[in-house]
């Protein structure tokens, strides 16, 4: 049969299930990467047009999910089972995180451009035009990849695997008391992913932007941590995901902003002083983003959040 994500679509859906608290975590890690699964593939058609830039988001986005979890997860099942699939989801990382820069930069660019008197917007469309030359040139690269045998064959075994239950991973016996199920395993693992941001707190005085971006993809993965298992946390956990999504958006504003920067000054000459304007508002902007985040991190680290935390892990008990 011909390759069709409709098809792949309707074989997850029906095989499609909540995570319990006491599922075994290689069965709530099935079930999780394949509602992610399911969510990358609603957005292909999408990605492969370029028609609602958000479609390259959420695909990118489901991709770093599934490769989070399987990250988290990968001592509950087999090496030789996931390994593939996690190289399949990185290559296809790569080339979606080409688009989406480009999409977010001209993006940026466009809405600075709308501020600006008539002869400086003319004066720096040659810029977005060349990132759209380079954008397209990103966009048939990704297309590629979509139509390749390789990424076929992924989304078919993958499809494949995510749709037969996995065994229980059970002591041995039953005097073995190695916890194996979600509600014993995943407060430990919400720990560890929270001691990994807040270990941060010692450093941020006077953080780098490297370092700043390093602490992003921490609260990042606790973040994926949480929304992956919300189902069987506390109704708190919405409340403790959405102010992480707060503290993420703010690094990531700085993190677009230093990476624009870097791209766009092999752009400059002597017939874009435009463009060095623009580079001079993305650097004040960066400055005031930096100058910002103690706000949103002491915000973050205060006891009311980190109650909220505790008592949506408490839902497991």
């Amino acid at each position: 049969m011909a390759y069709n994500p409709d098809h792949q679509i309707e074989r997850l859906t029906t095989a499609a299930a909540p995570v319990q608290p006491e599922d075994s975590m290689a069965e709530a890690g099935r079930k999780i990467l394949l509602a992610e699964l399911m969510k990358m593939l609603r957005h292909e058609g999408g990605s492969r047009t370029g028609e609602n830039i958000e479609d390259v988001h959420d695909m990118r986005v489901a991709t770093r999910r599934m490769r989070s979890a399987i990250r988290l997860l990968k001592p509950y099942f087999k090496a030789k089972d996931i390994r593939a699939f996690n190289r399949d989801l990185r290559r296809l990382a790569w080339v979606l995180g080409d688009v989406r820069d480009l999409d977010v930069m001209i993006e940026q660019l466009r809405q600075y451009q709308a501020g600006l008197e008539a002869d400086r917007q003319a004066a720096l469309q040659a810029v977005i035009d060349e990132l759209d030359r380079r954008r397209l040139i990103a966009r048939e690269e990704l297309n590629a990849h979509l139509d390749s045998k390789a990424y076929r064959r992924f989304v078919k075994s993958f499809t494949e695997f995510l749709t037969q239950p996995v065994p229980d991973v059970k002591p041995a016996h039953d005097a073995d008391a190695t916890p194996f199920q979600v509600r014993h395993v995943l407060p430990l693992l919400i720990s560890e992913r929270l001691a990994a941001v807040r270990a941060y707190e010692t450093i941020l005085a006077d953080a780098e932007p490297k370092t700043l971006h390093a602490l992003r993809i921490e609260f990042k993965r606790l973040r994926y941590v949480l929304s992956l298992f919300q189902e069987v946390l506390g109704a708190q956990a919405g409340e403790v995901i959405e102010e992480i999504k707060t503290i993420q958006d703010h690094l990531g504003h700085l993190n677009d902003s230093t990476v624009a920067r870097a791209r766009l000054e092999g752009l400059v000459n002597d017939e874009t002083s435009a463009l060095n304007e623009y580079l001079t508002f993305l650097e004040t902007q960066e400055i005031g983003l930096r100058d910002g985040f103690p706000v949103e991190w002491r915000r973050f680290n205060s006891r009311k959040v980190q109650q909220k935390l505790a008592t949506a892990v408490l839902a497991l008990h």
